[in-house]
């Protein structure tokens, strides 16, 4: 269906009165005629999102050999069947495959996001035509069409609100606000913020009370929803820096291969004449041996591992590369809201009687004190307070429930604020069931936006009658004209109560109203007129959604391993401000959402290096956030649970979604998922993944030299006009063998105790270090002389080929395993009761690998496969004594480094 250009691209809807909003879509509150509706869904097409074009599973495992080295190996496997080494090509065919389906498993789940993003809009609306309401599927809607809204429903379109009553709108998923939005006609400006939009609603979003009647203005990609959806389809998935690292490396080893193959290859054919099949397999066998083929399989089970260790912290990790990414992270971009704080609002400020209380407790547990300048004081000796308290749970429709076997987790029954209070009164040892009776409501006045207060009537058993209000607090003081001290009913002080009322906002607190009237015993009914005047004020409570205890420390520990924590909210930026404060985030400067707006990339390159909290946020910032962040150098993990923070997230190298409160879009986006939606989680996630890197790194430092070993003995070979000493079979055979046993032992180790002291490692460092290049060319070398030198004395004796490759392959064996020990630590030394024993699955690893070697010698099977005979117990003495000179000879340089090397880059940063 061809579309013509749908007028939302032009107008900002809620900049303009309703008016002006019939006239521009040729609408009337009556609705479209079905002719019209027809035409309007033949000019702008139907009211749904344009589908992803996704990759095919086929795609996907083909993918999975765009891989220099891949192409390295397969090339070998030609040239090996080209000149009918038909084992030999075949072994290498299937390494290719095995590490192909790895890598197609470890991609797991296509992309949903976009789908997730779908299955969230409506598939009915309420729709009038011709005067007439008709329930019709949602993906019909056109510009025009008039919906009417009730509480419960899903919103199928953008909508210009067109009449309201005591209309509410969930919007956390777009905005990141976590109370639902009081609703309105009244235009605003052009440059709102997309959480100031109260004219709006949006596609996806659920009334949670009230209803209305709202004009279609946008649908489909041009709703905010739609239009997310577009930006996630532009957003590209970034590579993790282990994966880049390894891509520079792969290339890297490729080069050198390649040179060294062709050298080896034009030094025997013009210096030693020797036969172009042997060449052709010497260079084969360099190849394989330098290849590590292995190390694929290795990283992926070292990473599931991490995967099993982060799930028992809370972290659910659903792509494999991000467990690395996550101790490489620079910077932490958080959302507030549940992430950071409790998502439970909780009183912790009371104003009554000239006096301050502040409330410990956090959440909806009914469990703190109440303090008066800074020392605990009993409620009791606080009558003002204590009636205060009193009302405040009079006044109230929620209440408060323990989930049965959850301890202390409490879950409120109606709006979060008035859960607040009711938590309040409960911490003040008030039976809220006794009070109930001992004063019956008889009446009420509902909160509304238009009045902005709540009334009740109640009546005692001793002849008296109560109004109780709680309310907006400068709606409340209009309507006072006293106030509560010492039990008496003062001349209220306004200019007073707006002083305390500014200091409490300060700190980022909502604040309520309670106050009160006494009524005729004989009214049984109130209305507006029994209470717009002579009300008594009692005081005001100071409410926030405040900071998890958990994250505070959390914060500090990422900090102190340098690590930048940012929140980035749809929040007002007061209270954005008050809670980074207590979190110890930034130093009070705050940039939101319509200042990003204004700034150019450069301009917000240099403001991200000195602010940390960001308020009022829009998707696009987020997004512009986390790519400004990338491009000065940081590795990025982004927080988010709605579908405004999906582009942000996909774009960030690590996304982490809440698993609660999250969106599906969300979780579908990121790479992570917190179980618990706590950023405590994230800090531990990071630790995790530090582990994991060193892990990774000892696993490198372990398979490579083995690798250096069979291909310096290859060209040593070659130079000397010697037969190989090891077939590209058996090399393929020792690679994945020690591989999938020894090295993975080193998976296993736990991270180092002060591993969160360390500042994160550069994300553009090579995946070598300049120490572990020399640690793999020493022990290479320490290899080849020990398994070349056994090879060649094998050959003296006049031991048949087969016999000395035997002793070759099994002298390289015995030299990894005595090598692992020394790869449990880099720099430390080994020879203490931890370092031999500290790894029960390395002795486990070495015990099967003996076993396989004796299969690999001494089983007619194998002896065929491989080229293998059997050999004698004075061989094995022989073997065994040399293999072990590399954990002596390693030790030793460790012991080297930390007398000289180490010692000396201390002193040159003291200089």
């Amino acid at each position: 269906m061809m579309k013509k250009k749908n007028p939302s691209e032009n107008h900002p809807w809620h900049a303009l009165p309703p008016d002006a909003i019939r006239n521009v879509l040729a609408s009337t509150e009556q609705g479209l005629s079905p002719q019209e509706a027809k035409r309007r869904l033949t000019q702008y097409g139907f009211n749904k999102l344009t589908p992803a074009a996704s990759r095919g599973p086929f795609k996907r495992f083909l993918s999975q050999f765009h891989n220099v080295l891949i192409y390295v190996l397969l090339a070998a496997a030609v040239v090996t069947a080209a000149i009918e080494h038909w084992v030999d090509s075949g072994i290498i065919v299937g390494v290719v495959l095995i590490n192909a389906l790895i890598g197609f498993i470890q991609e797991g789940k296509a992309e949903k996001a976009l789908d997730a993003i779908r299955n969230m809009l409506t598939h009915q609306a309420m729709v009038r035509r011709d005067g007439k309401n008709v329930l019709m599927p949602a993906e019909e809607l056109v510009p025009g069409d008039i919906v009417t809204l009730e509480s419960g429903d899903k919103v199928p379109a953008d909508l210009r609100l067109l009449k309201v009553k005591n209309l509410r709108a969930d919007e956390s998923m777009l905005t990141g606000e976590s109370l639902p939005v009081e609703k309105n006609t009244e235009a605003v400006d052009a440059n709102a913020a997309l959480g100031d939009r109260f004219c709006l609603a949006y596609s996806g979003t659920l009334i949670t009370y009230g209803a209305a009647l709202g004009m279609v203005v946008s649908t489909g990609d041009l709703t905010e929803i739609g239009r997310i959806s577009s930006m996630l389809r532009t957003v590209p998935q970034l590579a993790t820096p282990l994966l880049r690292q390894i891509a520079r490396f792969s290339q890297w080893l490729t080069v050198a291969i390649v040179m060294l193959a062709s050298a080896t290859f034009a030094y025997g054919w013009t210096v030693q004449h020797s036969s172009l099949t042997e060449l052709f397999m010497s260079a084969v066998g360099l190849a394989v041996a330098a290849i590590p083929e292995g190390l694929p399989a290795v990283m992926t089970i070292t990473l599931a591992i991490g995967v099993q260790r982060m799930a028992k912290r809370n972290a659910i990790i659903r792509r494999l590369p991000a467990v690395e990414t996550l101790g490489s992270v620079t910077v932490i971009c958080s959302d507030k809201t549940g992430t950071l704080t409790c998502n439970e609002m909780t009183a912790k400020s009371v104003f009554v009687n000239n006096k301050l209380f502040t409330v410990e407790g956090v959440g909806y547990n009914p469990e703190g004190r109440f303090k008066l300048a800074g020392e605990t004081t009993p409620v009791e000796d606080h009558p003002d307070l204590h009636e205060l308290l009193r009302a405040a749970a009079l006044c109230n429709n929620a209440r408060l429930e323990q989930k049965t076997g959850h301890g202390n987790n409490w879950i409120v029954h109606g709006d979060p604020t008035e859960g607040a209070l009711i938590t309040l009164a409960h911490k003040a040892g008030i039976n809220l069931d006794f009070l109930n009776q001992e004063m019956p409501r008889t009446d009420v006045i509902p909160f509304e936006s238009e009045h902005r207060y709540m009334a009740t009537l109640h009546h005692d058993h001793g002849g008296h009658a109560f109004v109780f209000i709680k309310g907006a607090p400068e709606r409340v003081l209009s309507m006072c004209s006293r106030q509560r001290i010492d039990g008496e009913d003062v001349p209220i002080h306004v200019d007073h109560w707006h002083q305390m009322m500014d200091e409490i906002a300060g700190d980022g607190q909502r604040l309520l109203a309670i106050a009160f009237k006494v009524v005729p015993f004989s009214q049984t009914q109130i209305n507006f007129a029994d209470v717009e005047t002579g009300l008594t004020l009692l005081g005001l409570v100071g409410m926030i959604d405040p900071p998890r205890p958990e994250a505070i420390e959390a914060v500090l520990k990422c900090q102190h391993a340098g690590i930048r924590v940012k929140m980035i909210t749809g929040d007002h930026a007061a209270t954005a401000v008050a809670i980074a404060a207590q979190l110890n985030i930034g130093e009070g400067s705050v940039l939101s959402g319509e200042e990003l707006d204004r700034m150019t990339d450069s301009e917000l390159t240099a403001a991200i290096r000195n602010v940390d909290v960001f308020a009022r946020t829009s998707p696009e910032n987020k997004l512009r956030l986390v790519a400004a962040l990338q491009a000065d150098g940081h590795v990025v993990a982004m927080t988010g649970d709605g579908v405004n923070d999906a582009p942000a997230l996909k774009r960030a190298d690590v996304g982490v979604a809440m698993g609660q409160k999250g969106t599906e879009v969300a979780k579908e986006t990121s790479e992570m998922v917190l179980a618990d939606d706590n950023f405590a989680s994230i800090a531990h996630a990071v630790e995790e993944g530090r582990g994991i890197y060193d892990n990774l790194v000892k696993s490198i430092i372990f398979i490579l030299p083995t690798g250096g070993g069979e291909a310096l003995m290859i060209v040593a070979a070659i130079v000397m006009g010697e037969i190989l000493p090891i077939t590209p079979v058996q090399i393929l055979w020792v690679n994945m063998i020690t591989a999938v046993t020894l090295s993975l032992t080193l998976a296993f180790e736990p991270p180092e105790r002060n591993i969160m002291s360390h500042m994160p490692r550069k994300p553009d460092e090579p995946l070598l270090s300049a120490f572990m290049i020399w640690r793999i060319v020493f022990v290479s070398l320490i290899m080849v002389v020990g398994t070349f030198g056994l090879f060649l004395w094998e050959r003296s004796l006049g031991a048949p080929i087969e016999q000395a490759r035997t002793v070759t392959v099994n002298t390289l064996v015995m030299f990894e395993m005595f090598y692992v020990f020394n790869s449990r630590y880099l720099h430390h030394s080994v020879l203490n009761l931890h370092g031999l024993f500290g790894n029960r699955l390395v002795w486990l690893a070495v015990l099967l690998l003996l076993a396989f070697q004796m299969a690999f010698t001494y089983w007619q099977p194998m002896q065929v496969l491989f080229g293998t005979v059997d050999v004698d117990a004075h061989t094995w003495q022989m073997i065994v004594a040399v293999a072990s000179s590399v954990f002596i000879l390693v030790e030793i340089e460790k012991l080297f480094i930390r007398l000289f090397l180490i010692k000396a880059v201390s002193v040159n940063s003291k200089k």
